[in-house]
């Protein structure tokens, strides 16, 4: 009997599953978790910049001046992509392919949208990361995050490819919901960064 069950499994074996979770989703958790670590080391380097200057206030520093506003609409435009990515997922979970192709392309392209404004924001800010210090966190904690959007557009491009291809359905979405935990992550960073350096 044994005999037969072995001429009957080809591959490896089937691997231990610990979660309750897939491993892609699990992956990309853990995946999340080092790119966070990596972000509080930024985010340590620009409160250590701050806490050098204690008598900084206002902050920034003159001359530096930021556009809050703009940050602001663009804050607003990034949260909403998350509304959109979690619409499509759910509208796939139904098996709605007309909801999950909206979703996925209103996300895709409120995400170019915030990046194309943040490229134009730099073009127009008044300063270079070579400016101080506080110009180079900055450069370097909304380039950091900028970078991080442009892998959820390619991953978003992929997954909406795939959308209007037909490869998802109810049972099969990972596709989906993998690139968006990637995609909330990227809108988590940015409201942390935005409160940060724009706000506080």
């Amino acid at each position: 009997m044994s005999v037969h069950a072995e001429a009957a499994h080809h591959g490896p074996p089937v691997a231990n599953r610990s979660s309750r979770l897939e491993p892609a989703v699990l992956g990309m958790f853990l995946f999340i978790a080092s790119e966070a670590m990596l972000f509080g080391a930024f985010f340590t380097a620009y409160f250590f910049v701050r806490v050098v200057n204690p008598d900084a206030e206002p902050w920034p520093l003159p001359p530096y001046e930021l556009p809050k506003f703009v940050a602001g609409v663009n804050t607003a435009i990034l949260v909403t992509s998350s509304f959109t990515v979690h619409w499509a997922l759910q509208s796939i979970k139904r098996d709605n392919h007309a909801g999950l192709k909206a979703g996925l392309l209103l996300t895709f392209l409120m995400g170019l949208t915030f990046l194309l404004t943040q490229i134009l924001e730099y073009s127009r800010i008044g300063f270079a990361p070579k400016d101080g210090a506080f110009a180079t966190i900055f450069y370097c904690l909304t380039g950091l995050h900028g970078a991080h959007v442009f892998v959820g557009l390619t991953l978003l491009a992929f997954a909406t490819t795939r959308a209007f291809r037909g490869h998802y359905s109810a049972a099969h979405h990972h596709g989906v919901e993998i690139p968006g935990i990637y995609w909330h992550f990227v809108d988590v960073m940015w409201i942390v960064v935005y409160t940060t350096v724009y706000i506080i």
